[in-house]
């Protein structure tokens, strides 16, 4: 097994990223022991007939090596937000997922140079009891647990999201925002979403009616609702680079 000594740091890792599509640029950001194809592949195609889609692993998820050290949400919006322009992309929209959702706050609060507007779906600025107490469950179960290797960085994701807080962030986002609430999720609760909405000026709300996974239950829906707010989204031109 790989010791915690031989994994390098987080600035010295290149993320496994998978870009397809073309137009303005989309940039993902998938959640806690997840990775690019578990959480958006049912609606890749349907994204990248719409935009350049660039959608990295993070340290730990799908091909991507493990980090040496714990997860730090600056470093990784940062290494995420770096990923996609290396890719080509100057200016682009995130899609965020669960994790992914703080994520993505967090590179348009550090780069708002950079992110043209947000998806939040199934998403928290930070986690609230329930879902505190049910993250720690989910930390030790999965401590016990074989990982697959696509998921070797579980530990440290989970713990990220056990750690982490976007609220002081929320005031300081300025582009159009979507927050897509999951009204069956159990993991994160519909009240998440609605501190996203109150916390950031003008986002937008909208429901999915299915648990945490709207990649399997409702993927569909889920690509309208993204696809169809990005649309609408003023002079987001998001223009990829020539190599």
């Amino acid at each position: 097994m790989t010791t915690r000594q031989q994994r390098p740091p987080l600035d010295d890792i290149d993320l496994s990223t998978t870009k397809l599509g073309s137009g303005p640029g989309l940039l993902l950001a998938h959640g806690a022991t997840g990775w690019v194809d578990a959480n958006f592949g049912p609606i890749l195609a349907d994204l990248a007939r719409h935009h350049t889609v660039v959608a990295p692993d993070y340290p730990g998820s799908g091909s991507t090596p493990r980090a040496a050290a714990p997860l730090d949400l600056d470093a990784l919006a940062d290494r995420v937000v770096a990923t996609a322009v290396a890719a080509g992309l100057e200016e682009f929209a995130m899609l965020g997922y669960s994790l992914g959702t703080m994520v993505a706050v967090r590179a348009a609060a550090r780069r708002p140079e950079r992110v043209t507007a947000l998806v939040l779906t199934a998403g928290l600025a930070s986690p609230l009891p329930h879902t505190q107490r049910v993250l720690d469950a989910w930390y030790e179960e999965t401590a016990a647990a074989q990982l697959p290797p696509e998921q070797a960085g579980a530990l440290e994701q989970i713990d990220l999201v056990r750690r982490s807080d976007t609220r002081a962030d929320l005031a300081s986002i300025t582009v159009p925002t979507l927050v897509v609430a999951t009204m069956a999720d159990e993991l994160v609760t519909p009240d998440h979403s609605d501190v996203l909405v109150e916390g950031i000026a003008g986002a937008q709300r909208a429901e999915l009616q299915c648990g945490h996974l709207p990649f399997e239950e409702a993927p569909d829906a889920w690509a309208r609702l993204v696809n169809g707010f990005l649309a609408q989204v003023p002079d987001a031109p998001a223009q990829v680079a020539q190599a």
